[in-house]
């Protein structure tokens, strides 16, 4: 619809950096913003990719930050180099409105891809609603020109969200399943069990649904999460919990996240008697007893869900800002004191 408009992200990096591109197929004006938190995240790439396929773009506080104004202004298809290292969610983003672009778009990555399983289900739900003309490889994406269809599109389990519930398997023992998270996800985070199983968890997965238990001690593991980085501070509300240490490699990107996702977790943690070291590209944990604390969340929900799980298997953790898990999981703390009651 035409502007002027002002969609609001809050919190939501992936939101904004949709809808900012979203915005630049509309006549606008659009002004695209959120909250501070998300005013400090970078957009600057998105915002001259956008530029160079003819978008007005406009910042009207801090160049390469939201609060951006959008319009469309001569917008065309081609060729645009972007990096692959910061975020997918700049290739997602421009992936999705390229069939509405003449002769589609052909984008270029100047360095190597991160968190390529995502942009694989771009491709895949893009193909779900009639567009399947797109070419996802390591140094090159590609997106024919056309529309999509509507359908009636089934979406499965969030994987990310599922991996909390199984790292409280994980550290207390027991068993957790997640209905609908089957044999064959769509989404590469579902392979955060796989890391679980290495570390000693017993995984069962079904065509209807996954299933984690432990029943002996906790390993630590050496693993590369480039590719299911949004699990990583899951991970490491584990890796206190096993008689090894464990480190965590390929995801430098992740410090420029809702928080510094390294920095802040070792800090934290830190605050819990567990030490660790931040690698130039990861982190490693050591496992240790778990002491009484207050963890900040640094607005970012993913910290506080993680650290949750801490909390549900150690007395005396408390989770400063708790309602910023409303970005994606509302339900988060009914769910994890449902875990806690015997069932």
């Amino acid at each position: 619809m035409p502007g002027p408009g002002h969609p609001h992200a809050r919190l939501a990096g992936t939101t904004s950096r949709f809808v900012t591109a979203l915005a630049a197929l509309g006549p606008g004006p659009y002004t695209v913003d959120g909250f501070g938190p998300l005013r400090a995240r970078p957009m600057a790439d998105l915002h001259a990719a956008l530029s160079t396929l003819g978008a007005t773009v406009v910042h009207t506080e801090r160049a390469g930050h939201l609060p951006v104004v959008l319009s469309r202004s001569g917008l065309t298809g081609g060729t645009i180099r972007l990096p692959g290292d910061v975020t997918s969610q700049y290739v997602t983003a421009l992936m999705l409105i390229a069939p509405y672009l003449p002769g589609g778009l052909r984008i270029e990555l100047t360095s190597p891809l991160v968190s390529r399983p995502y942009l694989e289900i771009t491709s895949a739900v893009m193909a779900a609603f009639g567009h399947g003309d797109v070419q996802v490889g390591d140094e090159v994406i590609t997106v024919g020109p056309g529309a999509y269809r509507a359908c009636r599109y089934v979406i499965e389990p969030d994987a990310s969200s599922a991996s909390y519930p199984f790292a409280v398997a994980a550290v207390c023992g027991g068993q957790v399943t997640v209905v609908g998270l089957g044999d064959e996800p769509l989404q590469g985070d579902a392979a955060f069990v796989d890391v679980l199983e290495a570390m000693g968890c017993e995984v069962e997965r079904t065509a209807e649904a996954t299933t984690v238990r432990r029943r002996t001690p906790l390993r630590g593991v050496e693993v590369d999460m480039r590719d299911i980085s949004d699990t990583v501070p899951t991970l490491a509300a584990i890796a206190p919990f096993a008689d090894s240490p464990t480190t965590i490699t390929g995801i430098g990107f992740i410090r420029h996240k809702e928080s510094d996702r390294i920095g802040d977790v070792l800090r934290e943690l830190a605050r819990c008697g567990i030490a660790g070291a931040e690698l130039p590209d990861g982190m490693r944990i050591d496992p240790g007893d778990i002491r009484p604390a207050s963890l900040a969340t640094h607005h970012d929900h993913r910290l506080a869900m993680a650290f949750a799980v801490i909390g549900l298997a150690r007395p005396g953790i408390a989770i400063e800002d708790p309602a910023v898990v409303s970005k994606s999981y509302p339900g988060f703390w009914t769910m994890i004191e449902s875990l806690r009651r015997p069932q």
